[in-house]
């Protein structure tokens, strides 16, 4: 952190014996608009669109151009005075309007819907928990409708471990 700017979002300081503080206080309140809980309107563009409305916000894409270049990855948000950019940290997220999903950047990239997640809990119980091994395939067995059952019983099994079906 400098004592400039805030180390996450750098964000801009007041400093000590500054003129016209209310200048920097409201950069910084530019900046949270677009960074705290962010609607954007689309993932991935690479030029500003033509006629934003103060408040919109976008992911810039990888090669961004005009108004955008040089910020690649972050949140672009129009403002009454222009194009306000926060960079993208690990696990930001935002909510893409354009397919109602949940946008996050991980591993320097934003991913789109996905959904990252030890277990699912629906209602108080747990319905999806960690990956199980998988269900062996039927083999040998002379009577083939006890092969068949031991197939069922397996993949009753794990969805159970799963908490897909209830024992």
């Amino acid at each position: 952190m400098s004592d400039q700017t805030t180390a996450r979002l750098a964000l801009p300081f007041l400093q000590s014996g500054q003129a016209q503080k209310e200048l920097t206080h409201n950069e910084a309140l530019a900046l949270l608009d677009i960074a705290v809980q962010p609607i954007v309107e689309a993932v991935g563009l690479s030029t500003p669109p033509a006629d934003p409305i103060a408040g919109q916000c976008w992911i810039v894409g990888a090669n961004p151009l005009g108004a955008w270049g040089g910020k690649a990855d972050a949140l672009a948000g129009w403002t009454d005075g222009g194009w306000r950019f926060v960079a993208a940290t690990e696990g930001m997220s935002a909510w893409n309007r354009n397919d109602m999903t949940v946008t996050r950047y991980v591993g320097g990239r934003w991913e789109i819907g996905l959904v990252r997640a030890d277990q699912l809990v629906i209602g108080g119980v747990p319905v999806v928990g960690p990956r199980q091994p998988a269900v062996g395939a039927p083999i040998g067995g002379d009577n083939i409708d006890g092969v068949a059952r031991q197939a069922i019983t397996n993949i009753l099994t794990v969805l159970q471990r799963h908490g897909l079906v209830f024992p």
